[in-house]
């Protein structure tokens, strides 16, 4: 055979053999999943709840109309710091100023009336003493004359003149009594009469300072929606002309946010918050978690669900109050803010990313095994079998001899994009991260081809 046969023939060989083992490799490859993965580690977890809401005063008011009237005046005007007492309104108050003048007087007339009876009934008294004392006198000069008579000293005339000024004092008395009983009577009827003028005194004055509207502490005027002449009416709160003003103490100022009903389990009372106010970027606020609502706010419409009619499957908020540790200056009530509210803090803590932890069905755990028999599929078709198939258990993908094994977690907080494992796997592991559609399809077992490179970035052009 010449030289270049053998040589042609070589070549052949090699080709083919190339082409098989080509061949072999590409068909090995065949089932082999490329996925991510990261290594299980320690760090400290911050778990967090997000709540949006708005900036609120602690303590506010709205100063409501107490009686219909016009406005003659009004001392403030919107964004005015006042103090307790201050007066803030003026009604008009000319009837109600009438109103208590002829009350002053009235009772005036009745104390006077009252002095006078007084007076009398002192007179009377004195009146009563003198008789008491004549009254003595006559006995004596009686029972004289009628020893005297006995002895028939004196005449009969002069024994009944000294009997009848007996009598007449006697009566005399009887009478100085009557005048005190109704001395006393006419003193009381004036004291009670005193009692009601100063009862419609009190009246008057309650309705005259109706007229008249002070701070009832110190704070900033937040909503002055009336004007000088308009009329106010005695009505429902927040109705047109029953409001004159919002009153807010801006010493305490808190964040109003509605958390949603699955994370309100999470938020405690004294909890640390980190609020930030869109108003004021680049800037966070310290609070501390002071009340957390205990109804349910519908979504979409904000009522209380204990008001609601009917029941409903609609989304809910609880309201958390976030009190703000420092005030900053220019705060304005309304303005919108969102709240960080740390519910869990842990050091040193073994942690996955969030994305690795993934469900799957009990079913799918168990290994497929062929050639079974017809009463073992029968058996595996009872209805508690295929109930406790369907159950979900989660867990992790960790890659052991160039494959994927589930392994089922017990897991703890949860941080920002990582989650605590209490229980199945330890430090150093390594875990499949990635990406989402493997981890969706992924099964146990399966081969797996580690690549952690970045992923290509489309074309810039």
């Amino acid at each position: 055979m010449k030289t270049w046969k053998k040589v042609s023939l070589g070549i052949g060989g090699l080709v083919l053999l190339g082409g098989i083992v080509f061949f072999s490799i590409q068909q090995s490859r065949k089932g082999i999943v490329e996925v991510q993965t990261g290594k299980v580690g320690r760090e400290d977890l911050v778990s967090q709840v997000t709540a949006s809401g708005e900036i609120r005063p602690k303590t506010f008011v709205n100063v409501g109309a107490n009686a219909y009237g016009k406005i003659v005046k009004l001392y403030v005007k919107e964004g005015d710091h006042v103090t307790r007492g201050q007066l803030l309104a003026q009604l008009e108050n000319v009837q109600a100023t009438a109103d208590v003048n002829a009350t002053q007087a009235s009772l005036r007339a009745a104390e006077a009336d009252f002095a006078a009876g007084q007076a009398t009934l002192n007179t009377n008294v004195a009146d009563l003493d003198r008789a008491k004392a004549d009254l003595e006198q006559k006995r004596f000069d009686w029972q004289r004359a009628e020893g005297l008579f006995k002895d028939q000293l004196i005449a009969r005339k002069d024994y009944d003149a000294a009997k009848n000024a007996y009598e007449a004092a006697v009566s005399g008395v009887e009478q100085a009594k009557a005048r005190i009983a109704q001395a006393k009577a006419s003193a009381a009827a004036y004291d009670r009469r005193i009692a009601v003028q100063r009862a419609q005194l009190v009246h008057n004055d309650d309705v005259l300072s109706k007229t008249e509207y002070r701070a009832p502490f110190d704070g900033v005027v937040t909503n002055l929606p009336v004007r000088e002449g308009e009329s106010v009416v005695v009505g429902i709160q927040n109705a047109q002309g029953s409001t004159l003003m919002t009153l807010a103490d801006t010493s305490v100022i808190t964040a109003e946010v509605k958390v949603d009903e699955t994370d309100i389990v999470n938020v405690k009372v004294g909890q640390p918050v980190e609020v930030s106010i869109d108003a004021i970027p680049k800037k966070k606020f310290k609070g501390t978690v002071t009340e957390i609502g205990n109804n349910a706010l519908l979504r979409s419409t904000g009522v209380s669900t204990s008001q609601s009619t009917g029941g409903t499957q609609e989304a809910k908020d609880f309201k958390v109050v976030v009190t703000l540790s420092e005030v900053p200056e220019g705060l304005r009530p309304g303005l919108s803010a969102t709240a960080k509210i740390t519910t869990n803090t842990k050091q040193n803590a073994l942690s996955i990313p969030i994305q690795a932890l993934t469900i799957r069905q009990k079913g799918d755990l168990v290994p497929k095994s062929k050639g079974k028999d017809k009463s073992a599929v029968q058996a595996a078709e009872k209805p508690e079998d295929l109930k406790a198939a369907k159950e979900e258990v989660q867990g992790v993908f960790v890659v052991r001899g160039g494959k994927a094994q589930f392994v089922p977690v017990q897991t703890g907080i949860t941080g920002t994009t990582d989650i605590e494992v209490t229980d199945g796997l330890k430090e150093g592991d390594e875990i499949v991260t990635g990406s989402y559609k493997v981890l969706r399809t992924l099964k146990p077992d399966t081969t797996v081809k580690v690549n952690n490179t970045a992923p290509k970035k489309d074309d810039e052009n």
